[in-house]
């Protein structure tokens, strides 16, 4: 290996292209023998090239390869580095370690997006061109060197240097948190519905859990635990609502439908008479024989009779009013006479 290295670096001052070797170089760790394969890694399809077939030049088989490579790559070293760990944890540390967005994290890093070819204004509309060209360039190492380089690559220029594994497998990425964030910013109503529940051989209980969005379902997960099965059905409804315009839409349709009967409006109009149940009503008075007195014409209506008021006179000489009468009563010669000579002597 160290006789190929140096006879690769004398041979650099007599080569075409030797800053893209030195470039190559300083990102992988070795300098390249097939430069063609890692310069169609380089490649994004937005520069429309085509070779003399009229076929399509660009990264994306070697792209598909790379993917392929890294998986089994990177499901070797977190296998025998975390030893014992279960098949559950090992997946989700390698789907955290070759995700899109640690890819194009490391893309940046290292300078992979300054060598990429394309046109001008994809850079910036393309979030992922820097992980594809990562993949593409594993392939190119693959084509290149072999698996061994491939795993040299990612465990001494990469898990040493860029990434701390342990670190990556232990954070915990709330991907429920995240959907339910989603869900509660776009207004959809968002369901953890419980499929099945069971135990291992070995006596471990294990979950199955969906999401439901809107009625339309999204991802499933199984775990162990109902967090780790609500977890991976909310990474994989995520990944569902990135990658699937028909499943967004089914979504977005039955909230529609689902608004549309929740605003329809009230068929039975309100009543607007006024009530006048504040005032205080008695019942009509009732005769001795149990006949309701006969109600009194209002237009018509004769003068009512001064209640009687029973006065007790027994203190009250000054309110007697019975000598009070209409006709005066007729007086004798003798009382005309008495009444006079009072008056005189008063």
């Amino acid at each position: 290996m160290l006789n190929n290295s140096i006879i690769d670096r004398i041979k650099l001052p007599f080569r075409k292209e030797k800053e893209l070797f030195s470039s190559l170089r300083e990102i992988l760790g070795f300098y390249p023998r097939r430069i063609e394969l890692y310069k169609l890694a380089l490649m994004h399809k937005s520069i429309a090239r085509r070779n003399a077939k009229g076929k399509p030049v660009n990264n994306e088989r070697l792209e598909f390869l790379g993917d392929a490579v890294l998986d089994a790559v990177v499901g070797d070293i977190v296998y025998r580095h975390f030893e014992g760990k279960r098949e559950g944890f090992l997946t989700n540390t390698r789907s955290k370690l070759v995700q899109r967005d640690t890819l194009n994290k490391l893309a940046q890093e290292m300078g992979i997006n300054q060598l990429i070819l394309s046109s001008g204004h994809s850079n910036s509309h393309n979030n992922y061109m820097g992980g594809n060209a990562f993949e593409a360039l594993v392939g190119a190492i693959y084509l290149d060197r072999g698996y061994d380089m491939c795993m040299r690559f990612m465990q001494k220029r990469i898990l040493s240097q860029l990434i701390n594994i342990d670190k990556v497998a232990y954070k915990e990425v709330n991907f429920k948190s995240k959907l339910i964030e989603w869900s509660q910013k776009n207004k959809v109503k968002l369901d953890f519905k419980l499929v099945s529940q069971s135990k291992e051989s070995g006596g471990s209980p294990t979950f199955i859990y969906k999401t439901v969005i809107e009625g339309v379902e999204g991802g499933q997960g199984k775990g162990y635990s109902k967090k780790e099965s609500q977890q991976l059905a909310s990474k994989e409804t995520l990944q569902r609502l990135k990658r699937e315009p028909q499943f967004i839409d089914a979504v977005f349709a039955a909230k529609t439908e689902r608004t549309k009967m929740e605003e329809m409006p009230v068929l039975n109009v309100p009543d607007t008479e006024e009530k006048d149940d504040f005032i205080i009503t008695h019942d009509i008075p009732q005769n001795q024989t149990g006949e309701e007195q006969p109600k009194r014409n209002v237009n018509n209506q004769e003068k009512p009779k001064a209640p009687e008021v029973d006065i007790d006179t027994e203190d009250n000489d000054e309110f007697d009013l019975s000598d009070i009468s209409a006709t005066p009563k007729s007086q004798s010669r003798e009382d005309i006479i008495a009444a006079a000579e009072a008056a005189a002597y008063e």
